[in-house]
């Protein structure tokens, strides 16, 4: 079989309210929260370029205006930087304008990644694209988004990354009943359900942030009524494709994902993201573990509930 045609362009959903993290986020978009001096959507950009994809659509909300301003030109920063002859900085700062090609479009409202994704439709076109989601970021050293272009190359239709959870944490996502192929990492989808209650999932594998959708999945998403909360689910528009022929865009294909995932949806995996990360920084390790170590084990240190 002839390969399909190549993914050139990435969607970063940014859209939303960033409750979780109030009263911090009241201001500031919860993607701009930095993970160690670098704000967490920036690693989701740099992984989509590093998967080949230099065209980049952020789907923002009006309250994201410093998103765009992190991605642009800081004329005034970086001549002072120059000034002082502070190149590291200056590099530092000069880095995220330099990544991609950046676009940006408003979501409106607030109506689910459906509705967010299919804002990208008159720049994507008829073309395959990626989609990434800022609250899960990916190891640098994990090619997972390359690895589902390669299968999407090869397959046609559409790839969605799972990761296989206990049976107990599968009702806050959305999950996949799945059959095997001839790869040992690839499956084919038969099912999606967002958020099954528990004891209801067809299994453990869970979809994350990671997403290869064919074009045919806006057509798929105009006719996609609001499902679970009121919202359009990208998740019901994939079901839909996971039962339509591959010539006409259907297929869904699930890469298993085994390596390193970092969550930065809610404040305790925040939290745990930021260490993992500063652990293993070479200019911070050798000063912060230390540090860490000590603080782990210093007596008196309690929780609060053992307070």
């Amino acid at each position: 079989m002839a390969d399909f045609e190549p993914v050139l362009k990435a969607v970063v959903p940014a859209a939303g309210l960033g409750t979780r993290f109030l009263p911090a986020t009241k201001a500031t978009p919860k993607e701009m929260l930095p993970v160690v001096d670098k704000p967490a959507i920036q690693y989701v950009v740099e992984e989509a370029v590093a998967a080949g994809l230099n065209d980049v659509l952020m789907i923002t909300g009006r309250s994201k205006r410093s998103i765009e301003d992190h991605f642009d030109r800081a004329y005034e920063l970086e001549e002072a930087l120059r000034a002082k002859g502070d190149d590291d900085r200056l590099a530092a700062v000069r880095e995220s304008s330099d990544l991609a090609i950046m676009h940006y479009v408003r979501q409106g409202e607030p109506r689910g990644l459906g509705h967010a994704v299919h804002c990208a439709r008159q720049h994507v076109g008829n073309e395959p694209f990626a989609v990434l989601l800022g609250d899960d970021m990916i190891d640098a050293r994990d090619r997972l988004l390359t690895r589902m272009i390669e299968v999407r190359r090869r397959n046609g239709g559409s790839v969605v990354a799972l990761m296989e959870v206990e049976p107990d944490q599968v009702s806050a996502y959305g999950c996949a009943a799945i059959e095997g192929t001839d790869e040992d990492d690839v499956v084919k989808i038969t099912d999606l359900v967002e958020k099954p209650p528990a004891g209801e999932a067809p299994s453990n594998w869970i979809i994350i942030g990671r997403y290869i959708c064919d074009p045919a999945v806006f057509d798929v998403l105009e006719k996609t009524p609001p499902g679970r909360g009121g919202e359009i689910q990208l998740t019901d528009a994939l079901r839909t494709l996971a039962d339509m022929p591959v010539e006409n865009g259907g297929t869904v294909y699930g890469v298993k994902f085994r390596g390193r995932r970092y969550d930065t949806g809610n404040k305790l995996e925040y939290l745990r993201t930021v260490v993992q990360f500063a652990s293993e920084r070479p200019d911070l390790a050798p000063e912060f573990m230390p540090w860490l170590r000590e603080f782990v084990r210093r007596d008196g240190v309690e929780t609060p509930a053992e307070s």
